[in-house]
């Protein structure tokens, strides 16, 4: 005779050991996204070697989460939100390794540029953006612990600053790079980086989705707002004492 009881205790046991995994591979994410701006912004090389090595753990912990993920669904055979809580984490390990995967490029880039001279403001602008994303993500692995609805709705809202930051950043850069062609090289660099942080925002929201998913049976419906204008950007310079006086010698 099957215990039934016994079963129950084994899958939340399962649970409880998938959801540790989640929680440490989090963990691991959200630190590497704030190490990756703070290498960026204090030009520290052995740092960014550290957050790059530390990528290595992040994908063993998706593999694992994987490999469990597969084991319960051979073994419990869930159905219903027994069933899309346990799916659901395969999903919101692939968003916490692609934005590890982000985390580690920026160091890399932060590698590239150490010795380049800062641009403007953008390294403080990036350790914002970075900043804002790294506490979207606490929230969400928040969220998906205590099954909270309102909290993951708005952390998906949240990813909207994160763009109009990077709209900021990307016509600051660009024209930075029109006036110096010296601020051509290291300015492309941190538009990688930002553009890198713009999308792992988009990748806590894919989190969020996901615990909405679970709770609810169903992904949003809305489009959530999206702020990066990037494409259509303009940039406008400002006409300097010098091009006046050349215009009047022609």
């Amino acid at each position: 005779m099957i215990d039934s009881a016994h079963i129950h205790r084994a899958f939340d046991a399962d649970l409880e050991r998938i959801r540790n995994l989640i929680l440490e591979m989090g963990g691991l994410t959200e630190a590497q996204i704030g190490e990756s701006a703070e290498v960026l912004l204090k030009r520290d090389n052995e740092r960014a070697a550290a957050v790059i090595a530390r990528d290595k753990r992040i994908d063993a912990l998706e593999l694992e989460i994987d490999a469990e993920v597969v084991r319960v669904l051979a073994l419990r055979q869930p159905i219903a939100q027994d069933l899309r809580m346990v799916i659901t984490v395969m999903k919101i390990a692939g968003n916490l390794e692609r934005i590890g995967d982000y985390a580690k490029n920026n160091a890399k880039r932060a590698v590239a540029i150490a010795h380049a001279p800062p641009v403007g403001n953008a390294a403080g602008t990036l350790k914002r953006m970075a900043r804002a994303v790294q506490d979207m993500l606490r929230d969400a692995l928040d969220s998906y612990v205590k099954r909270d609805l309102e909290l993951a709705a708005d952390v998906r809202l949240r990813d909207e600053e994160v763009d109009q930051m990077y709209n900021g950043l990307f016509r600051e850069l660009l024209t930075h790079m029109i006036e110096d062609p010296r601020h051509i090289s290291p300015s492309m660099h941190l538009l990688f980086v930002a553009k890198n942080i713009e999308r792992m925002g988009d990748h806590v929201t894919g989190v969020v989705e996901q615990v909405i998913f679970t709770i609810t049976g169903k992904l949003p419906e809305d489009d959530r707002p999206k702020g990066d204008d990037s494409p259509y950007a303009e940039v406008v310079l400002q006409e300097t004492d010098r091009d006046r006086d050349d215009g009047n010698r022609e």
